[in-house]
């Protein structure tokens, strides 16, 4: 956020930046976002599913620093591969897993 959203209602433009990164997002599908300087934001039918995405969150975050720290170099996945990966679970089409 720029710095005059900072300074002048922070929580009012941090909730309107949620809203924009969301426009064209399922929050069902995703249900947490990161907003830099901050701690995630997860949410979910219940609160303690909201609060297990929240550390789901905190754990996939741990590893990407741990892939970083690795290899300064890692590429990030391909949309293909990020693709397969959610669309094999979920959606109409979804095979893998439980049903």
């Amino acid at each position: 956020m720029a710095p005059a959203h900072i300074e002048s209602e922070y929580e009012l433009n941090t909730g309107h930046a949620i809203v924009r990164r969301f426009h064209n997002l399922d929050p069902l599908e995703t249900r947490a976002v990161l907003v830099a300087g901050h701690a995630p934001f997860a949410w979910g039918p219940t609160p303690s599913e909201a609060a297990h995405m929240a550390v789901v969150v905190e754990e996939i975050a741990h590893m990407a620093y741990l892939t970083v720290s690795i290899n300064a170099h890692v590429e990030p996945l391909t949309d293909v591969l990020r693709d397969k990966h959610f669309l094999r679970k979920h959606g109409s089409t979804a095979y893998y897993g439980q049903k």
